[in-house]
């Protein structure tokens, strides 16, 4: 892992969904303990107001957050990259781990299609918080 902490970098195509719900829960859940980065291959102008709704409801705050372009120099600061559907956006380094969840895209759906993703994404935070703080 680089420097003190592990660094974890979520990537979705507008980072404006899963991977800022992720990061948000893995900010909540290991505090400082664990850096992290989110990025998009191609950001959206706003993060999805749904899925703003949908964190806010399990206790996160998210509201702060903007979809931010994914960067080389992101992917190489980073120990763990999980993509969540940008395909072969994400530049590949030797030496980082990789995992790409399958999670459905919150993009256009209502408040209650967008819980159920909301809640698996917690689940595999506390299943990565557990195994990188282990």
């Amino acid at each position: 892992m680089t420097g003190q902490r592990p660094s974890v970098l979520f990537v979705c195509v507008h980072n404006a969904g899963r991977s800022q719900m992720a990061a948000g829960f893995l900010r909540h859940l290991a505090g400082d303990r664990i850096e992290v980065r989110s990025a998009g291959s191609m950001p959206a102008d706003q993060i999805n107001p749904v899925a703003v709704t949908a964190m806010r409801e399990a206790g996160v705050d998210i509201t702060a957050e903007a979809p931010k372009i994914l960067t080389t120099d992101a992917v190489k600061a980073s120990d763990v990259v999980i993509t969540m559907g940008c395909g072969d956006a994400c530049p590949i380094f030797p030496g980082k781990r990789y995992e790409d969840w399958a999670l459905e895209d919150p993009a256009g759906q209502d408040i209650d299609s967008v819980r159920p993703i909301r809640d698996e994404i917690r689940a595999r935070i506390e299943t990565l918080v557990a195994d990188l703080l282990d």
